[in-house]
This record gives C-alpha cells, structure tokens and sequence, in this order.
C-alpha cells in the first residue's frame, strides 16, 4: 500500500525506560537499621498522582511497622510499574512520631493506549475494565512496566465473558497515522476474518480502485491497526484526488451479523464512517522568498489551473516536486512552508507558500569504497558531474538507480558482484561542498 500521511514503516518498537534504582537519601545520616512506624507518606516531582495513590501502589499504609528493607521494597514497587522513570525516596525518624517517608518521582512519558482486535467490546467497556481492575490507570500506558502486564492480564479476564478464550499481549508500536507511538494491545490464539465492507460514502462504494484492493484486508484477521492504515492508505487518496481535502474517517466499527442471541459469530462486517466534506477548487498561489525559480515555473510545477478541482494529493506531491527542481539546481537545503487558505464559502482554496532557497552546492569528491580498482574506475568514466560543477541531486539520484545492480552500461564486460549500494551525499555547509560517497557490499 502507498499513501499519504502515515509511516511508511510500520515497525514494533519496544521502548527501555532507564529506571534509576530507588537509593535512600537519609537526612539526618542514617546509623544502624532503622525500625519504627509508618506516619506519613508524601510524594514530590509527580503531576499525576497523589501521595495516597503512591502509598497504596507501594504497598504501603500509615500505621505500619517499617524497616529499610521495607522501605527500599515498596520503592523498587514502583519504579518496576512503568509509570516513573525516578524513583528515590527519604526519610526521616524521631522516637515519638516515627517514621515521615518521602518519595521523590519522575513521572514517565505515556502514549494512548489501543485495542487493536477485540471486536466483542466497545472501547468503553475495555477501558472501564482496565480502571476497576487495575490501580493507577489513567487512560494511558508508560512504555514499558509491570502495569503493562496487570492491563493484559485485566483485559484477558474479560474475554470468556464474551465466549473467547486468548492471550493478551502489548507491543509499544507506531501510531498508523500521524506522529507518535502507542501501546497496542492484541488478542492471540482469537480471531475474527471480515466477512465483507460498507463504506459511509457512495465515493468510496462505487470507486473501482477501491474495490480492487479489499482483496487486502477481506478474508483477514479482524484489526483495527491493519483497517486504519487501509482508511489512510487505500481510501483517503480517493477523496483527496476528488478535492474532498476536509474529509474526516471515523473509527473503523466491526459489526456483527446472524442471531444476537445464537452462537458467537465466526466472521464480521466492517463500516468506514466517512463525511466527505465540500469538494474544494484551486484558487491559486502566492509566492514568497524565490528567486532562482520564478512563480511561473512555480505553478507549472504544481500543475493546477484556478478553476480547476483541488487535487490533493497532487497538491501534496507538488511540494516534493518543487524540492527536486531546486536541488536539480544545487539548492540542497531549500525548504517549503506551505499554508492553505480555505474560503469556505466558494469551497476554493488557495496557498502561501514561503520559500527559503538556501546557499548554491558545487559537486566536491566521488569517494568510492568496496570496487576493484578497474570497477571503481569505470564507475568515475560514468560519472559526469565533475568538481566545482552546481550539484544537480536528480542527476545523482538518476545514477544511483543505474547502480543498482552490475549493468554493462557502466561496467562493460569487467566482472563485477555486489548485493546493495550504500550512498549519501555529504554537505559541508561552510563550504558550500557536497560529496558523494558510495559503498559497494
């Protein structure tokens, strides 16, 4: 699949968070072993728990007989949850009061939490599940902790309420669309195949793109990550090649067919909510800060005339286009900043978009690594960009995919084996310089 806006690599990542071992800090210095009753229990450096909540995940409580053992215990408590990347603590005693025990915490990044196939619930009932039975969740997940594992086992106990015997397991792993991560969590060893598609637009009912890739996601295992990078790969295209650029998806919703009240179904329906939006024109656009390329050419490079529906896809494509014209022309650091400007009224949309040209790059060195001397030296014969010329990237680029695999067009009949080509082009920004390096393995 190929689309816009989403990772192109969809790869699990797992995220260590360094947790610094709880260490006493005593004041005044600690001789001997202390021993005495719990009094109090406060916290610093957390935003989003109380000290009471700290106690009870410590396995602490007021009134309590505690040692340093017990201390440092219910310190390692809470630094193996996940959810504080420091964890300390101090303490203080007297004879009659007993034992003030602070504890000092960071709190760990957190990053949404989702439930990528469970089909027999609703959101609500998954996240009410985790709250009642798993203490200190917010509506979140820290990267990695123990309270991973209470959400999985809390979320697994669920499931034969719904007839499903599985495993749940987590995975930190890229958000399908937009930036950021998430915890996904995943039933295994259960599985639904979707049975067949509704679309909440007639666009996407009678387009026959569309229709020829559900062969990608019919027949398969119910997932709501693999349905969400469909909706932004496979179907959003479509509405913003139609100039529906306000388009908005909802969720992916499994549903369910056959008797609510037999046996549990062996397969399901999909719904992609979709509200098209206005189909929105080209009105045109300003240009700002360019000087090696006029507007004209500008234009013609974004290839829209006022009037004409606004492709955006093809807008979006425009930006990239116009990033290879400048580094064609040795501008290597130019950067676009492109701001729509929508009237609503006429559902036209027009663009600002300020350019920053940046210095002029001139070719420097072809260094060569990994050829025979004779191979490295038809490969120089090839190469027509000499020293000191205006570096031109699309040239460079243009070659790169001759070498992709040993031709005759470069190395003639000399014998020559190589699997990949590592190369990249080296700026020295005071110069003004940019290398290029090629690795032959």
């Amino acid at each position: 699949m190929t689309g816009v806006r989403v990772r192109f690599q969809h790869i699990l990542l797992f995220a260590v968070i360094a947790i610094a071992a709880a260490s006493a800090a005593a004041a005044p210095p600690q001789q001997g072993r202390l021993a005495g009753t719990l009094a109090s229990i406060k916290i610093t450096g957390s935003q989003h728990y109380t000290s009471d909540q700290v106690g009870q995940a410590a396995g602490l409580k007021v009134g309590q007989a505690v040692d340093r053992d017990a201390l440092q215990a219910a310190a390692d408590r809470l630094a193996q949850l996940g959810l504080f990347s420091k964890v300390n603590y101090r303490y203080t005693t007297s004879p009659d009061q007993g034992v003030d025990l602070e504890f000092v915490l960071e709190d760990a990044p957190s990053v949404p939490v989702d439930f990528d196939n469970f089909p027999w619930f609703t959101d609500e009932e998954l996240t009410a599940a985790l709250r009642q039975s798993v203490f200190l969740f917010d509506g979140t997940a820290p990267q990695a902790g123990t309270i991973l594992d209470q959400m999985s086992a809390a979320l697994e106990a669920l499931l034969p309420s719904r007839g499903v015997q599985g495993k749940v397991e987590w995975t930190l792993i890229a958000q399908p669309v937009g930036d950021g991560m998430m915890m996904q969590f995943r039933v295994e060893g259960a599985s639904l195949p979707i049975e067949s598609v509704q679309f909440g637009d007639a666009l996407a009912t009678d387009s026959p793109t569309l229709r020829d890739r559900l062969s990608d996601i019919l027949g398969k295992p119910f997932s709501r990550y693999t349905l969400e990078l469909f909706e932004n790969e496979e179907i959003a295209p479509r509405y913003l090649e139609a100039g529906h650029l306000h388009v908005k998806f909802g969720q992916p919703l499994p549903r369910f067919t056959g008797d609510p009240n037999g046996p549990p179904p062996k397969s399901l329906v999909v719904i992609f909510p979709i509200e098209p939006g206005p189909v929105y024109h080209w009105a045109g656009a300003q240009w700002t800060g360019n000087n090696v390329l006029d507007a004209a050419s500008l234009d013609g490079l974004i290839g829209l005339k006022p009037g004409d529906v606004a492709n955006g896809m093809q807008i979006t494509g425009s930006w990239q286009r116009i990033q290879d014209a400048y580094g064609q022309r040795g501008r290597l650091d130019a950067k676009l900043t492109p701001v729509a400007m929508f009237n609503e009224a006429g559902a036209r949309v027009s663009y600002s978009i300020t350019i920053e040209e940046g210095p002029l790059y001139r070719m420097g060195d072809l260094i060569i690594t990994g050829l025979s001397l004779d191979a490295e030296n038809r490969v120089r014969l090839a190469w027509h960009l000499l020293q000191a010329q205006i570096f031109d990237a699309q040239y460079c680029d243009q070659f790169l995919d001759k070498l992709q695999k040993p031709t005759r067009e470069i190395f003639g009949d000399l014998p020559v084996h190589y699997n990949d080509v590592g190369h990249w082009v080296r700026k020295d920004p005071d110069k003004h310089i940019a290398d290029v390096l090629l690795d032959f393995k």
